[in-house]
This record gives structure tokens, C-alpha cells and sequence, in this order.
């Protein structure tokens, strides 16, 4: 069926405001561009998120400032950007932990990441291994899976800190498997190493930067990696399901660049571009490898769809476990 004359010219209205606003600010940036970050100076998202400012700077023309923030669970990263004008000067950096937790665990939240702010692009992504004492008599995940079967409560794992990655992934192994296991919360990644070294706690999730230590000078082993795929550099690790755990089991994060909400969409669409470039540089995609953290770049619309899984994610998990943080 034929449209109309009307839905005709409306048509090509539509497609023309589309255009003019890709188009839209041909001077931007006219000054620089600064970007919140909750996490503090010379953690491993801050120093990524320099890396990328550096090359981003480049790429603009003008100055990308990276601005920290920490503390408060981000809400003072975050309330900072929700309330900025949405002119593609103040850009917003999360990760998916913050995405896709934070709406259960907090009554009352100071932001709307669906609501207050518009996608731009995921950074990175990095997956967790699982870590056990290099003693451990479990060879595989089907053991330890076994173990905690055979003695409910009785297997514990550690994290750093209630509805951290790490405890979060636990809930959610202890889900998949059907099993009941100990949770042990610890103040800082450290002490949690530590004591997985010393057989303090049976076994916890972490990283090859957070666990290097511990790693490096043999004293944990890990056991598998909760990825689809075996990790470049770890190629001895099974994934959580080749190592008879259960199938799909993913634990991991990404985070990523947000703006407030109205920015105009040639705007994010300029800060896409020149980030995905900045991603596939090959001293950027070096660096990304010291921290075992993948190169991630979307368009907007597909990391809208990411946050929406993220938020799916986590719901039953942290509901099921009934954890509030307020």
C-alpha cells in the first residue's frame, strides 16, 4: 500500500532532522571535554580511562580532562553528571556493576541511568578466575561443585565486600549449581587474596591484576575462567564450563562512557567515533592486555541494549539474596 502525500513529506522531514542532527554542532569541541569517573587515581579503570582521554584528546582537538570522583558507591561521580548540561562537555564513566546492580540495592538512587543519561560506548570488558589456594585438592570446577554439594555451607568463598563482583558471582554459581556455599566479605582485595592463599576461604573470583601477586609467586592456582572462551595469555585455564561447571556461566564487567541525557546526537556520535578509533589503536590494545581488559566499542544503540540486559542480569540474583546496601 502507498503512503500518503502528508505521511510522504513526513517522512522525509523525519530523515532530514535525522541528518541535520548527526550534522549538528560542526564546532564542537570549542573547549575541553571532561570526563567523571567514580573510581580513584591509579585504580585500573582510571588508568584505562587515561589512556583512551589521551588518544580521545588527540582525535578532538581540545583537552580531555579526567576528573575523580570517588566514594559514596559513585553517586557523587554520578549526581555530578546527571545535573551537567547535556552540551557533550561532561561525559560519564560507570561500569556495569553500578549499571546493573545498583537499582536493587538501593532504595532510593540520586540517578537513572536509563532515564538521566544517554549511551555513548562500553570501553572494555574483562572476565574473572576463578582463584584457589595453590594446595587445593580441587582440580576442576566439577569438584568444587561437588564439594559444596556434598557439604552444604560447608565450601566458602571470598569477596571484597558485600554485592561486590565477587559475591555476586558466587550467588550466581550457587544458583546455577544448586548448592549452598559461605559467604566471607573482606574490607579490602588484598587481605581476601591473602587468606585464599592461605586456605583461609576455599576460593573467591578475581583478575590476574587483582590476584598477581598471590599468582605470580605460586600460591594460588586458578581454576577456571567464567568466560565463553579461553582468555589470550591464559590459554592453560579452561572456561567455567569446560572445567564441569555449568554451561554459560559468565562473570565479568565492562564499563563505559555515558552523557546526560539530551546530548545532541551528532555529538555522541563524534565521541563513538573517535573512542572506537582510539580502542583500536595498537599501543592502546597493549596496554588493554597488562589488565587482561578487551577492547568493547558498540554504537549507542547497542549499548543501550547492554545496560538493559545488565539490569535483567543481576535483578533475581540480588533479589533472591535479599541484599540491601541503604
Amino acid at each position: 500500500m502507498s503512503k500518503s502525500p502528508i505521511a510522504r513529506m513526513l517522512a522525509v522531514a523525519l530523515a532530514a532532522a535525522s541528518t541535520a542532527a548527526v550534522a549538528a554542532a560542526p564546532g564542537y569541541p570549542a573547549r575541553p571535554v571532561k570526563i567523571v569517573t567514580p573510581f580513584a587515581v591509579g585504580q585500573g579503570p582510571d588508568v584505562l580511562l587515561r589512556i583512551v582521554a589521551e588518544k580521545l584528546t588527540a582525535a578532538l582537538g581540545q583537552q580531555v580532562i579526567v576528573e575523580n570522583r570517588p566514594g559514596a558507591s559513585g553517586f557523587l561521580a554520578f549526581e555530578a553528571g546527571r545535573r551537567a548540561a547535556p552540551d557533550g562537555y561532561t561525559l560519564v564513566h560507570m561500569d556495569s556493576y553500578h549499571v546493573g546492580t545498583q537499582p536493587y540495592l538501593f532504595a532510593r538512587l540520586p540517578y537513572d541511568v536509563r532515564k538521566d543519561f544517554d549511551p555513548v560506548t562500553p570501553l572494555v570488558r574483562n572476565y574473572f578466575f576463578v582463584v584457589v589456594p595453590a594446595g587445593s585438592p580441587w582440580r576442576t570446577m566439577g569438584d568444587l561443585i561437588a564439594a559444596a554439594k556434598a557439604r552444604p555451607g560447608g565450601v566458602s568463598y571470598g569477596s571484597w565486600g558485600v554485592a561486590s563482583p565477587a559475591h555476586l558471582g558466587g550467588l550466581l554459581l550457587e544458583a546455577a549449581t544448586g548448592t549452598s556455599m559461605m559467604h566471607v566479605p573482606y574490607k579490602e582485595s588484598a587481605q581476601l587474596f591473602q587468606s585464599v592463599a592461605v586456605g583461609d576461604v576455599n576460593w573467591t573470583l578475581g583478575s590476574p591484576v587483582s590476584a598477581g601477586p598471590v599468582y605470580q609467586s605460586g600460591k594460588v592456582r586458578f581454576l577456571a575462567v567464567a568466560a565463553p572462551q579461553r582468555l589470550p595469555g591464559y590459554a592453560d585455564v579452561p572456561t567455567v564450563a569446560q572445567a564441569g561447571g555449568p554451561a554459560n556461566f559468565e562473570v565479568g564487567g565492562w564499563n563505559g562512557l555515558f552523557v546526560p541525557r539530551g546530548t545532541p546526537a551528532g555529538i555522541v556520535q563524534r565521541l563513538n567515533e573517535g573512542i572506537a578509533a582510539a580502542l583500536k589503536a595498537p599501543d592502546v590494545k597493549e596496554k588493554l592486555a597488562t589488565f587482561t581488559y578487551e577492547a568493547y566499542a558498540m554504537p549507542p544503540r547497542d549499548m543501550a541494549r547492554l545496560v538493559d540486559e545488565e539490569i535483567a542480569k543481576w535483578g533475581p540474583i540480588i533479589k533472591g539474596a535479599d541484599i540491601r546496601l541503604d
